[in-house]
């Protein structure tokens, strides 16, 4: 028997138990069923996932040239290149993007995927907002049997899921091992919300090098940020450079942030990196302009959208079952740059550590 993969109206006529025609009188907006009645079914329809016959019937058998992207800040550079690999990669197989953003808010999120399955697209890339810890708004697709890769940003491993990250823990280690050869001792990290899969892994990777450079992990110097933006990077940095023991080095979770504390520091009279070393993550173009020149990783935004097109194209043309899930990682390096240069052997402008590490 082919197993059924959507909810219908008999299963929420059978379970409210009443007529499948009261229920699409309800749903319809008929004025001969009660408003507490029509309230009733319709929370129930959300709860249960319920498509619309016409849509599901689409979703099952129509196959639009549509690909949907949920991003977080389509303004940040990172987020752009994801957008950019994608399209690169699936342009050219004759497939559209439909792009929305979440503000790296839960709420938007959910918005974003409702419109998105009920624009019939073929497949989902997402990187989750910050704030969602529920993904039951991605049901329908598995349910409807639409591919979804999950892109940087993706849910724990409670979760199977298509995803293409990088390894989050070597990384933040390898940039907060650096920070320590440079010297530094009392070392801040401005993190994202540790239920987000990689910032937890992040911090850990931090807490790895520094409980094995015989350091002590102390919570005062960790902050998790709601968006990770200049504003709050600032914010945090006026907060821990007024402690009684202030850092000697800031790890940033991003290079808006990292910049916008060299900014504040230069205007408070704060040296980087003799007082004060500065790590961002991401190596946006900018990370060359800003003085003095920002050291920080590369996460490859542009091949995480690629791969990620790629795998959303394979899982298309092969019929996608849920039964293997995929996780592709790349590659990251660090570029050490004039921010955390204590040892004073960078040259001005010129990056002197390039490490590439697996």
């Amino acid at each position: 028997m082919k197993k059924k993969t959507h909810v219908t109206i008999y299963d929420l006529a059978a379970e409210l138990k009443v007529s499948p025609s009261t229920i699409s009188r309800a749903l319809s907006g008929h004025n001969s069923i009660s408003k507490e009645k029509v309230k009733e079914i319709i929370q129930l329809a959300k709860k249960r996932n319920y498509i619309p016959n016409d849509i599901a019937s689409n979703l099952r058998k129509a196959k639009s040239n549509n690909i949907g992207v949920i991003t977080t800040w389509i303004n940040r550079t990172f987020h752009s290149e994801i957008i950019s690999g994608v399209e690169e990669e699936v342009s050219n197989k004759g497939m559209n993007v439909i792009i929305l953003q979440s503000h790296d808010r839960y709420k938007d999120e959910v918005e974003n995927a409702k419109a998105l399955l009920n624009s019939r697209v073929s497949g989902l890339i997402v990187s989750l907002a910050m704030e969602t810890k529920n993904y039951d708004h991605f049901e329908p697709f598995f349910r409807n049997q639409i591919p979804v890769v999950f892109a940087d940003r993706a849910p724990g491993p409670e979760i199977k899921c298509h995803q293409v990250l990088i390894d989050n823990e070597l990384t933040a280690y390898v940039a907060t091992k650096h920070l320590i050869d440079q010297g530094c001792r009392r070392i801040a990290h401005l993190s994202g919300q540790k239920h987000r899969e990689n910032y937890k892994e992040r911090i850990q990777g931090y807490n790895k090098a520094l409980r094995e450079s015989g350091l002590r992990l102390d919570k005062k110097y960790i902050y998790e940020l709601a968006t990770k933006s200049a504003e709050e990077g600032v914010m945090a940095t006026r907060e821990l450079m007024s402690l009684p023991e202030p850092p000697d080095a800031i790890f940033c979770t991003n290079d808006s942030m990292a910049i916008a504390i060299i900014q504040f520091c230069k205007s408070v009279g704060i040296k980087i990196p003799e007082q004060l070393c500065i790590m961002g993550f991401n190596n946006d173009p900018t990370c060359k302009i800003i003085e003095p020149n920002l050291t920080s990783t590369v996460n490859p935004g542009f091949e995480i959208g690629k791969e990620s097109g790629k795998l959303l194209l394979d899982l298309l043309h092969f019929n996608w079952k849920p039964k293997e899930y995929r996780t592709i990682t790349l590659d990251t390096q660090l570029i050490a740059r004039e921010s955390t240069a204590r040892l004073n052997f960078v040259k001005k402008g010129k990056p002197a550590l390039l490490e590439t590490f697996q």
